[in-house]
Order: structure tokens, then sequence, then C-alpha cells
């Protein structure tokens, strides 16, 4: 018999770890979106870790800024941001207070609420489609820049929180190279995912952007 998934939420001592510690951790967790129609609930499968000073790749490199403030706060809160003029990404800040560092959540499986995420992602093909990708997990869990700042670890009334789940046992996590990011912050391999999992997104490297003249 299958144990069902551990309903305890993760606290911020979870979180107040370094960020390539808490990112292969977080494959298997639970992500819960409260919202007003009801709950959506998504069993994490592929994250991305970004580590600030010590990355070209990170928002927070070469410091704070308006955009990437909540990266230096406290562990256990959401980073929301919007790129390409069209999509939100989440992120959850992890390490010390004032040490930016945060992992990209880039995939999940859609365990319930699945009816409230077709209505966000028409344009998904079938269920394992409905969050595998960072934007695309946005847009299913109605993810925007009003959650930026978002306390997951908080007790009660938060949108988002974060439940131990079933994590993915160390032999079946693999790691590879970042998804679309170009430069020295392309090449680290700080992209986790959950073996053979059908949710997880395909590996593109960084294609340049075309600039019409």
């Amino acid at each position: 018999m299958i144990a069902a998934p551990d309903r305890t939420p993760l606290t911020r001592e979870f979180f107040d770890r370094p960020v390539l510690e808490v990112a292969p951790d977080l494959l298997g967790r639970v992500l819960v979106r409260t919202t007003p129609d009801g709950p959506i609930e998504l069993r994490l499968t592929e994250v991305e870790a970004y580590d600030g000073p010590n990355d070209p790749g990170s928002h927070a490199y070469r410091g704070r800024t308006a955009r990437n403030g909540v990266m230096f706060g406290p562990p256990g809160y959401v980073y929301v941001y919007f790129t390409y003029g069209m999509w939100h990404c989440m992120n959850l800040v992890c390490g010390p207070e004032d040490r930016a560092s945060a992992v990209l959540l880039r995939a999940g499986e859609i365990t319930e609420g699945a009816e409230l995420a077709r209505k966000r992602r028409l344009s998904a093909r079938n269920d394992r489609e409905l969050a595998k990708g960072p934007a695309r997990l946005a847009t299913a869990l109605g993810i925007d820049r009003a959650l930026d700042g978002t306390d997951a670890c908080a007790t009660e009334g938060s949108p988002l929180s974060l439940l131990t789940g079933t994590p993915v046992p160390s032999d079946q996590v693999r790691n590879g190279p970042r998804t679309g990011v170009s430069g020295d912050g392309g090449v680290h391999p700080w992209r986790f995912w959950a073996d053979n999992d059908p949710t997880v997104s395909p590996y593109r490297a960084h294609t340049p952007r075309r600039h019409r003249t």
C-alpha cells in the first residue's frame, strides 16, 4: 500500500538553507494555491536554483533592485517576476536573509483542482501539460505580480503554501544545465527534475533573440 502524501506544512527552516540543498529537496513537495474558486494543488517535478551574488544567471547578481527585493528577504517568501511582456514565473526564496537566492518552480503535476487549471490553460493538450514549464505553471495556478512577497510559510490565510508531500528519492533526482539561460549563468547544472516524469519540461539551450533592423 502506497502511503498518502504528507500534509504537514514546510517550515521556514526548510528554506533557510543553501539554495543547492533546497532545490532538489523541493521535488515531490506539494504547492497549494488557494483561490476564491477553490484550491489547486501541484506536485513539484522540476525546479531551477539561482544563487544571487555567485550566479550570473540570477536576477540578484548585480544587487538589489525594486524588482528583485523579495529575494533579499526572509526565506520561504514568494518572488514573482514578469518576463517577455507576457508571462509570470514563480520562485521560492531560500538561504539566510540579505543573501539573495531562490528556486524557480519549472514544472509539476496538478493533483487537485485540475478543472480550475484547465480554464486558465486552454491550449494544454492534456493534463500533463497544464504546468509543464515555469510560465505554464504560473498561469495554471493564477500566479501574478500581486503575489510577489507572499509568505508561503504563513500558518493560515496565505494564498500559497507548501506541504511535505512525498519527496523524490535522491536516486531518482536528475540535474543538468538550465533551460534557455545565456552566458556564464547557463552552464550551471542547477536544474533538477524527477527522472522519467511526464510533466517535466523539455531541455532547450538558449537561443539569442533576433533584433529587427
